[in-house]
């Protein structure tokens, strides 16, 4: 008789399922060991990474950094595969459009860039001081803690959001006295700078995923980690890693279009398996299509937001139900959407006195106390982005970015919407400014225009539900462990042991990881992990 190999199954062709296939597949001997196969419920492999082309540029709809190159096994992928250079233009290479920062107000005042590097400092010096990677005898940042009168001075439940806004307080306090500010119509001294505050927030909300910073965890702040060095973009594309991990998988592994509605497995109390015509195997996956297929092995790399939907009673993506310590840990993590709008700028805005393509960084303040101060063409789902600019220095195309329910909204508006918007909003930030030449001010605050937009839909991708991961208020480091834990939940693995069969299903991608949520590393490095475990029970490698 003979004995039936294995079968592991990686659901997702995300950068974490490409990197379990590939660690597996490339395994001395791998095909006299276990089967090997990868579904994927889109037309694509890379999940959230995603490389295309707008208006003659390329541009990422997804991940876009790495961050970090010290150690940071991207980073290492590209540079192997000669990916950090091209010939072409690449979306913020070398960073220069920094040095072209301009900060106006939404009636088109320049706010002073001194005022704005004051806020920008105190800024980042409390997300420091959160991140613990600041100076935490840092007396300002100590006081506001303290302000909050906190139960025995435990930051538990303390969001990011009120401890910036408390430290926004601090920041008037320390400043009432000091140089005077250039305000303007309709602004004073305390909301321009509470305007250029929220700006920052807005970064941050762009930054974190979440969008409510009310509802991001204080403490969850430090548990976040980068590799050290430089944050680069890649020049030939973030695709080209996940193609490059592809590349090594034979035709056929990588099935497309296979969308999994339901994973059937083995619980600790279950004695039952699924008889698939060759033996028995304890998974039974259920695809869109109404097919089905069995396996020992499972790796969930599906997204924490399709986690969140596929744990509620009505889409019951397991079956049974997964264990309440890991449904807990879903639960409480966070999920946030964050979108980007590219944007093409129409040759006709050079044309009614624009200084050519040189657009710049430009910062958007709006008012943020008195509605009645809200400019009545700038629609609400704008008001909370933070800044638009050219992928790079005198490009055509313009990117800007969205979260949380903004995006959402964004995700819903038709392109004519979005270009008649945006076209609204942006004149009446440069009407007013020196970047404008046209000295008829009714032109010129219609003057830029745009002639096509692609948006990102992650939100209401059913394949994602969400852009990437951050530590809720309620949640911490230790969920996002216990989402990491393979299942079902045994200590003996042992070849007598009674016990259901085990590592049935494994849990990859950004989520899980502890430190490098939210990342394509802390994927790429999940991916390695859950792979290694399966090695480990096969007692292919030493681990």
């Amino acid at each position: 008789m003979v004995t039936q190999k294995p079968k592991i199954v990686i659901i997702g062709a995300g950068i974490s399922g490409l990197t379990a296939a590939k660690t597996l597949y490339t395994t001395q001997n791998s095909n006299e060991l276990f089967e090997l196969c990868v579904v994927e419920g889109g037309n694509r492999i890379g999940g959230r990474i995603f490389t295309l082309e707008f208006n003659g540029d390329q541009i990422e709809m997804g991940a876009t950094w790495i961050h970090g190159i010290e150690g940071n096994p991207i980073y290492k992928i590209a540079q192997e595969i000669n990916s950090l250079e091209s010939e072409k233009p690449w979306e913020c290479k070398e960073g220069k459009l920094m040095d072209k920062k301009v900060t106006i107000t939404e009636d088109g005042y320049e706010v002073n860039s001194s005022l704005v590097k004051s806020i920008s400092n105190f800024f980042n010096k409390m997300l420091a001081f959160s991140s613990g990677e600041g100076n935490f005898q840092d007396e300002v940042c100590k006081e506001i803690v303290e302000s909050f009168n906190l139960e025995n001075g435990s930051t538990k439940n303390l969001s990011t959001g009120s401890f910036l806004r408390k430290g926004l307080e601090f920041y008037w306090n320390l400043k009432k006295n000091q140089e005077n500010v250039e305000v303007f119509d309709k602004w004073s001294r305390k909301s321009l700078e509470e305007g250029v505050f929220a700006m920052f927030e807005n970064i941050h909300r762009h930054y974190s995923s979440a969008g409510d910073l009310g509802t991001l965890d204080f403490n969850g702040e430090s548990q976040y980690c980068n590799f050290p060095g430089d944050e680069l973009t890649i020049a030939k594309g973030y695709s080209s890693v996940v193609e490059s991990l592809a590349s090594v998988l034979p035709p056929g592994l990588i099935q497309l279009g296979r969308k999994v509605t339901k994973i059937e497995w083995q619980s600790d109390n279950c004695d039952l398996k699924f008889e698939n015509g060759d033996g028995t195997k304890p998974v039974k996956l259920h695809f869109s299509d109404g097919s089905v297929m069995y396996a020992d092995h499972v790796i969930v790399t599906v997204s924490l937001g399709v986690l969140k939907q596929g744990i509620h009673d009505d889409f019951a993506m397991f079956s049974p139900q997964l264990p309440s310590f890991k449904t807990q840990a879903i639960s409480r993590l966070g999920f946030g959407v964050v979108d980007k709008l590219f944007l093409q700028l129409s040759p006709s805005t050079e044309e009614c006195g624009y200084e050519g393509m040189n657009f710049p960084y430009l910062q958007m303040v709006f008012h943020q106390s008195d509605a009645k101060l809200f400019h009545s063409k700038i629609p609400l789902w704008i008001r909370r982005t933070a800044f638009i600019h050219p992928l790079y220095p005198k490009s055509s195309t313009l990117v800007s970015w969205f979260a949380g329910k903004e995006a959402l909204e964004m995700e819903t508006l038709d392109d004519e919407e979005i270009i008649d918007e945006v076209s609204t909003t942006i004149s009446q930030f440069l009407a007013n400014s020196k970047h404008f030449k046209n000295s008829d001010s009714a032109a010129a605050e219609s003057c830029v225009k745009f002639s096509k937009v692609l948006k990102c839909k992650w939100g209401t991708d059913p394949l994602f539900l969400g852009s990437y991961t951050h530590i809720a208020v309620g949640s911490s480091g230790d969920d996002l462990d216990v989402l990491a834990e393979p299942l079902p939940k045994v200590r003996n693995y042992g070849k007598n042991s009674k016990n259901c069969p085990p590592l049935q299903i494994l849990f990859a991608g950004e989520a899980t990881h502890r430190c490098y949520y939210s990342t394509t590393h802390g994927a790429y490095l999940t991916g390695v992990r859950e792979a290694n475990r399966l090695l480990k029970h096969f007692q292919c490698v030493d681990i």
